[in-house]
């Protein structure tokens, strides 16, 4: 299995980072895509290192970008299935480049926080709370939450997660999101959650401050 690679963004005090966010991208895009969040968060998380890697697959519908998992041409009512299929086949890549990141930097999972977008938010609650220790947070942008009904049965922790959707969003609707919180909830994970009025499939800059603030206050530095 080839490891996950993509840019960074490091403490800018040249010291060992303290804590670690992943930025998971969603779906025809790239690590690129989502590394540009890092400067907004660390204002919130200085001691962090900030990394976003390219999904494993090449987009299958476009000439360039990544994928997670394929959604092309899939009929309606497979969706579901083909989802959740996608999310298994993937998680192991993100699974191996998290413990790599983790031991590079030394650090343990309470300094962990994962950051998704659409596809991205699929990764990040799927593979998040089938972790042992799982990450100190979760941050789900326009997304959704695969398969619930599979989460309570298969879960090795319950980290916090923060949910934050536009009611605009025409690729992700926003019955998504409450689709989420139940199944979430359900599962014993803590959840919040935040709509953003006439915001589409986007991350507005309300969104990204609840994320740094989210992920301030739960992510240990390892200093600590």
């Amino acid at each position: 299995m080839v490891r996950l690679s993509g840019p960074s963004w490091l403490p800018r005090n040249g010291r060992s980072p303290q804590r670690l966010v992943v930025l998971l991208h969603g779906l025809g895009a790239d690590g690129n895509d989502l590394i540009g969040l890092a400067p907004a968060l660390a204002r919130f998380l200085p001691d962090a290192a900030f990394h976003a890697p390219d999904a494993p697959f090449p987009c299958d519908f476009a000439p360039f970008g990544r994928q997670w998992f394929s959604l092309r041409a899939i009929d309606p009512a497979e969706l579901a299935v083909a989802a959740w299929q996608g999310v298994e086949r993937a998680a192991p890549f993100l699974h191996e480049y998290l413990d790599h990141l983790l031991a590079r930097y030394r650090l343990p999972a309470s300094c962990l926080g994962l950051v998704g977008f659409s596809q991205g938010t699929m990764m990040a609650l799927h593979v998040a709370p089938r972790r042992d220790p799982g990450p100190a947070a979760v941050v789900g942008f326009s997304g959704a939450l695969v398969a619930p009904e599979r989460l309570a049965g298969e879960l090795r922790s319950r980290p916090p997660v923060l949910l934050v959707h536009g009611d605009a969003d025409e690729v992700v609707p926003l019955d998504y999101l409450f689709a989420a919180v139940h199944g979430l909830a359900a599962a014993g994970i803590p959840v919040q959650w935040l709509v953003r009025p006439g915001l589409g499939h986007a991350i507005d800059a309300v969104g990204l401050e609840a994320a740094g603030r989210f992920l301030r206050d739960l992510l240990v530095p390892a200093s600590s």
